[in-house]
């Protein structure tokens, strides 16, 4: 449950600058916004998640110190980061249950993170695993080593 300082809602046009922020203080967490070019794309693909309402994010203020992007078309989240001074506080849970319940009851939802022997992945494979998620195969996304977590629910 999110202390009521914090706005969990869809993102809007105008959240693109402070997302953008947000998520360059974290760009470390993400292999492959290492690039200006990348960057830049990632904001495009943003924008295309504002307008088709799967971008979703948690608001401190003004600021956005959650943000989600999820498909479902390809039935998965593909893009979490929280703030490093906001963690622990519930914000990507709040993200993540919302997000499920986005979904039909019936609908697999799918995740790729950091691999077991990875420390950036120590924390969002304890929080996947926490919600159902279950270990799946080993991926390769952006030159990096991943896993893909699977939720099931057929």
């Amino acid at each position: 449950m999110l202390n009521e300082e914090y706005l969990l809602c869809y993102a809007e046009m105008q959240d693109i600058d402070s997302w953008m922020k947000m998520i360059e203080n974290v760009s470390d967490n993400f292999p492959g916004l290492e690039t200006t070019d990348n960057m830049n794309s990632y904001r495009q693909t943003v924008i295309k998640n504002i307008k088709r309402e799967t971008a979703i994010c948690v608001k401190y203020g003004n600021k956005i110190v959650g943000a989600m992007i999820f498909s479902h078309h390809w039935q998965c989240l593909s893009c979490m980061a929280v703030h490093p001074n906001h963690r622990r506080k519930g914000i990507a849970s709040a993200m993540i249950e919302k997000m499920i319940s986005l979904f039909p009851s019936d609908i697999d939802i799918s995740v790729t993170t950091f691999r077991k022997d990875d420390i950036k992945g120590i924390a969002p494979r304890a929080l996947y695993k926490k919600y159902g998620f279950e270990e799946d195969e080993l991926v390769i996304e952006f030159e990096y080593p991943h896993q893909q977590f699977i939720l099931h629910r057929k």
